[in-house]
């Protein structure tokens, strides 16, 4: 027989991210942090490759990554506001952890499987993040979609890509919970 474990399931269906921009200091220390990498390392990973890698963006390189993102926009050609959405998503960040998808060449496990692993290590850590007690968030954007910027920025090799960045934070305000789905438009049941 199953053995429930009931505050989890609380857990997952109350929670919610929260908003980047409501996050401040303080911030995890690297030893509070490490538990939350370590859930985050322990998603479904076949055949054991550990297809992404964890870079913790700490106050001083969001700074200078917040610089070059507003350089490479200027470069690029994006619009004003564009450029400044990704400035600030770095800039007002005190504490981010970039999940680099990291590619493993074998025949036996698909590119596909391996970039889920990257999406599901980012989920974890965000609810790892939350489950500790911090206001987390999971983002992209332009800047880490461009190549320049993640190799200039933040060394990443021949393909490797930033499959998210989650703020983690305290939260300044608890800010309203969403719609969610209808879970019977979106359920089908198979019995047959």
């Amino acid at each position: 027989m199953p053995i429930p474990n009931p505050a989890a399931m609380e857990f997952f269906l109350n929670r919610r991210s929260r908003p980047a921009k409501i996050l401040t200091a303080p911030v995890p220390s690297r030893e509070e942090l490490l538990p939350i990498l370590t859930a985050a390392a322990r998603v479904p990973d076949h055949g054991k490759l550990e297809p992404w890698r964890f870079l913790v963006l700490e106050k001083q390189a969001l700074a200078r990554l917040a610089a070059l993102a507003r350089r490479r926009g200027a470069e690029m050609g994006l619009e004003p506001e564009r450029i400044e959405k990704g400035v600030l998503q770095l800039s007002e960040a005190d504490l981010a952890v970039a999940v680099v998808r990291v590619p493993r060449p074998t025949v036996k496990v698909p590119e596909i499987e391996q970039i889920l692993s990257a999406g599901a290590a980012c989920l974890t850590l965000l609810n790892a993040a939350l489950a500790s007690g911090w206001g987390a968030s999971w983002l992209t954007g332009w800047h880490v979609h461009d190549a320049e910027f993640c190799r200039e920025g933040l060394g990443l090799g021949a393909g490797e890509w930033v499959a998210g960045l989650i703020h983690i934070g305290t939260e300044t305000t608890t800010p309203p919970d969403r719609p969610r789905p209808d879970l019977a438009a979106i359920t089908t049941w198979v019995s047959e």
